[in-house]
């Protein structure tokens, strides 16, 4: 059986998902806001039209919010995480293998459906998703993962495909590659794709059919990477479904402030709290650091003030303790805080990870590991319980508003993650 990808991708997600426990949003320009109400990061497809873009400052957007009702949303990622879940938990079963690639994108392997009519079965799949958590989805077809990107960024734009293409039965095929702009191409960048628009490739299909000098030109240029996206242009699969995810090589967590911070305790608490939320990724992901980064900046648009330092600890013995952990970054952040500047982000970097069952221990490693492994197991467990941050190190500070905390004015309801919130039908 030759090989079929599908590529699932949701509609505008974190629009549709606040759009699933509000019905009168349909038909009504939406947009949901990035961390501290900043910028445009999803637009439904009534506030495209209104030339709404992304990543759009939302303060110079004012006018037009109020002149056209658009709905502003600040985002939710607990909501967002849970609806993206129970979305691939569905589409996982229509295919036998299906590879999580995004929040909100899914790659199925359809080789094994012989000559079952495919776009039927893709719409089946939408009907699915739609009827079973309210997410409208996309899906694009195609003998290689890079045909079926393609496949299904033109299924959302075009109206008469109903939302699902199948580029190998297809009569437009070459048509639509034409009009595939290489930037627009899954793997192909900014740089990569000025050069190749330098040498006179276009698009898709110009990528597709370049002769053997362009391609060694490319080759040059790109790589193993180029050579591989020539490939599946032509409908030779280079990529195959990648059931495992690979372990992650780092873990970053950091916010910019809505206020810039001068005061060195405040800064503390916030790295102190970055801290324990990638010592729980960390956890979760059966992973322990081996190395601690902490850094921190002033704003980028005061250029004759800009003052940027990171700082790094290799640490005696790779670890998973939360407490620990704050510490070492304690010590950092007094080494690169420099007094009279107003900060306007920071965060920590866990690097060097390995699997936490191969922590070795230290010669002088004086700290009781089992308990500390004990410790943060039942710290994971209430919190998992009870809801995050029921218990949390004192070093995050008291509970109640902070000045560094990050601003969520316009957050729907957590409808799927928090009982207390959850809708009530009168």
């Amino acid at each position: 059986m030759p090989p079929v990808f599908a590529l699932a991708d949701c509609n505008n997600f974190y629009v549709s998902c606040e759009r699933v426990f509000n019905p009168k949003l349909e038909g009504r320009p939406v947009v949901v806001l990035s961390n501290n109400d900043g910028c445009v990061v999803s637009r439904s497809n009534e506030a495209k039209a209104l030339g709404i873009k992304m990543g759009a400052p939302v303060f110079e957007l004012s006018g037009m919010v109020k002149r056209h009702r658009v709905k502003v949303f600040s985002s939710n990622y607990a909501l967002y995480g849970d609806m993206s879940q129970r979305v691939m938990e569905t589409l996982s079963g229509f295919a036998e293998d299906t590879e999580i690639y995004s929040i909100d994108e899914a790659f199925l392997d359809l080789s094994g459906f012989g000559n079952e009519n495919l776009t039927y079965y893709g719409h089946r799949i939408c009907s699915a998703v739609k009827q079973w958590t309210g997410i409208p989805v996309s899906i694009g077809i195609a003998e290689t993962k890079t045909l079926a990107k393609i496949a299904n960024k033109t299924a959302k734009k075009s109206p008469e495909t109903k939302g699902v293409l199948d580029l190998t039965v297809s009569s437009r095929k070459e048509s639509i590659l034409a009009g595939t702009k290489v930037s627009d191409i899954w793997g192909i960048g900014s740089s990569y794709s000025g050069f190749l628009e330098k040498i006179g490739i276009k698009n898709a299909l110009h990528l597709r059919d370049a002769d053997s000098l362009l391609t060694n030109r490319i080759k040059r240029k790109m790589g193993v990477c180029g050579t591989r996206i020539i490939q599946e242009l032509k409908g030779v699969p280079c990529y195959s479904i990648e059931t495992c995810p690979q372990p992650k090589k780092g873990i970053t967590v950091s916010r910019t402030f809505r206020h810039p911070i001068e005061s060195l305790s405040e800064l503390k608490e916030a790295l102190a709290t970055f801290v324990s939320m990638g010592a729980e990724k960390l956890r979760k992901g059966n992973a322990a650091t081996c190395s601690i980064s902490v850094f921190l900046h002033t704003s980028r648009f005061k250029k004759e003030d800009f003052y940027f330092r990171i700082k790094t600890i290799d640490l005696p013995v790779a670890t998973i303790d939360t407490g620990e952990l704050i510490r070492y970054a304690g010590e950092a952040l007094e080494e690169i805080y420099r007094k009279g500047c107003m900060y306007k982000r920071a965060g920590v970097m866990f690097g060097d990870l390995l699997p936490d069952i191969r922590i070795q221990m230290g010669l002088f490693d004086d700290r009781n590991r089992k308990r500390s492994e004990k410790l943060m197991k039942t710290l994971d467990a209430v919190n998992l319980k009870m809801g995050s941050g029921t218990l949390a190190y004192a070093a995050t500070g008291l509970a109640g508003a902070k000045s560094w905390h990050t601003v969520f004015e316009k957050r729907s309801p957590f409808y799927t993650t928090d009982w207390n919130q959850i809708p009530e039908v009168l």
